[in-house]
């Protein structure tokens, strides 16, 4: 008898954080209709959270594989689709001028499907790295989609990194289907 406020507190503080947890979900679109994530993209000024991605070769790829080169993180749905297609071409195009800068193409896709379109595009500028084991990466960095036909995937995000691994510039692009701002990152 002693014991029932408390489990009643209890219960009411756990919906409470659980209704708080929800509402930390970012909230985009697909064709105009709201679509959320696992939660918000790390901040300006904080270092990104160290991943394990897999390459083409189905090697492990880690944050360390990257040091001391700027990152422009190109992460999108699948490159299945126009837009995110477009994405990976654009900054293929451009990562070429960019000095000590690597693109980092991610989505959930195989690593097969990664590798079979940039060779059929002969892109070459890019590192295409997938997500698809665990999708760990979403989760961690809040970017993947919760709900929705696209649940499971990943929004479209653009995440940039300085040498040391310093998030300088993030965007989750509002409505899913339109590119990234590609000058501002």
């Amino acid at each position: 008898k002693t014991l029932f406020p408390y489990t009643t507190l209890f219960r009411s503080k756990f919906i409470l954080l659980k209704l708080k947890k929800n509402n930390d979900m970012a909230t985009v679109t697909l064709g105009g209709n709201p679509i959320h994530t696992s939660g918000e993209l790390p901040q300006v000024g904080s270092k990104l959270v160290d991943f394990k991605l897999i390459k083409n070769d189905l090697s492990v790829a880690t944050l360390a594989d990257f040091a001391g080169k700027k990152l422009v993180l190109n992460i999108f749905p699948s490159i299945d689709t126009g837009t995110c297609a477009t994405s990976v071409r654009k900054f293929n195009e451009s990562a070429s001028a960019l000095e000590n800068t690597t693109v980092l193409c991610i989505s959930r896709d195989l690593p097969f499907a990664q590798k079979r379109f940039c060779g059929a595009e002969g892109l070459e500028n890019v590192v295409n790295l997938s997500d698809f084991q665990e999708g760990s990466f979403g989760k961690t960095n809040g970017l993947e989609i919760t709900d929705g036909p696209l649940a499971g995937l990943h929004s479209r995000v653009i995440i940039v990194l300085d040498e040391n691994g310093v998030v300088t510039h993030t965007e989750q692009v509002a409505e899913i289907a339109n590119e990234p701002n590609y000058e501002a990152a």
